[in-house]
């Protein structure tokens, strides 16, 4: 109960912070969102989007999970997805991992995990994927690493096979940005992926528009 009350007191020296600031914030706040990011991140308790972005409530659409995974047969982030393209018309779609993400370490433990092992199944078709680059790293934070950049990309990916976030960057040029999260410094890391080429390889397979 102890730290159940000390949530409360937060919220209330937090309301009164902003009122200090502006009195009409909780006004305007309730007037609507129009936030230019949707961000998919990780579920990890460390990993606060608002925080790492530096943005402001209103202003990025966040949906979490483990590992950060764009599953097309999970209806929590399609629906996420759809929405804030659609409906919210976000301009930017953002995958972002971390490194010493646990979603991503349990993947590679070869032993049955119960209900997360269909979860955690994606991240390990990932590995597959990229199998001969990861198998070659012979440093285990490191492999752990390049598995978290080669999962972001891969659901980015992900992303753009979407019907949403085709015809998106078709009317108004939404984009899909891939970044990583380094704890241990607290930098935001662009990784820079050349979707491009690597949808010049599959988009004769998933092109919709």
């Amino acid at each position: 109960m102890k730290n159940i009350t000390k949530v409360f007191e937060n919220n209330k020296a937090w309301i009164e912070e902003k009122l200090k600031i502006n009195p009409d914030y909780f006004k305007n706040l309730a007037e609507g969102q129009t936030p230019e990011f949707l961000y998919i991140g990780c579920s990890d308790s460390r990993v606060s989007a608002e925080d790492l972005m530096g943005v402001q409530p209103g202003e990025v659409f966040v949906h979490r999970n483990i590992a950060n995974l764009v599953n097309n047969v999970d209806l929590s982030v399609m629906s996420v997805l759809n929405y804030a393209i659609q409906h919210l018309k976000v301009q930017h779609v953002v995958v972002c991992g971390h490194y010493g993400c646990g979603g991503v370490k349990a993947a590679l433990q070869a032993q049955d995990l119960g209900i997360l092992n269909p979860w955690l199944r994606n991240i390990r078709d990932v590995y597959r994927l990229h199998k001969q680059e990861l198998n070659a790293i012979t440093n285990e934070e490191d492999r752990y690493n390049r598995l978290v950049e080669l999962n972001v990309q891969e659901q980015c990916v992900n992303l753009i096979k979407t019907a949403a976030v085709q015809l998106a960057n078709k009317e108004r040029g939404l984009i899909v940005h891939g970044w990583v999260f380094d704890i241990k410094t607290g930098k935001l890391i662009d990784l820079k992926i050349n979707f491009k080429e690597i949808l010049s390889q599959i988009m004769e397979i998933y092109k919709l528009y």
